[in-house]
């Protein structure tokens, strides 16, 4: 029998709808609200809560919380706006909470 092996995904840690794919995180160096998070470029089976102006760590941001697509968690939030030029990087990409998620 061939090995199976396919792209490494994370999963929502309460119903397991796929979120995320390993290959599109950019940074592990994040803080999300209940501890450390992942920066991702993509994601995928999720929808979107209302955009809102949040001072997080970094500065002003306008986000939007990320919820499971399947169970409704929030899983995290996605940048749509930075108000500062050196987070201007962040703007498109996802944060998805490591207590949030599991692989």
């Amino acid at each position: 029998m061939a090995d199976v092996t396919g792209p490494r995904l994370y999963c929502c840690c309460h119903c397991r709808n796929h979120v995320a794919l390993h290959d599109d995180i950019i940074s592990k160096a994040f803080q999300g609200r209940s501890g450390r998070a992942f920066l991702f470029s993509h994601a995928m089976n999720i929808s979107l809560g209302r955009k809102e102006d949040r001072n997080l760590m970094t500065g002003l941001h306008t986000v939007a919380d990320i919820h499971c697509g399947d169970c409704r968690e929030i899983l995290g939030w996605k940048y749509e706006k930075a108000y500062e030029e050196t987070q201007k990087y962040k703007e498109g990409k996802f944060i998805l909470e490591k207590s949030k998620i599991m692989q």
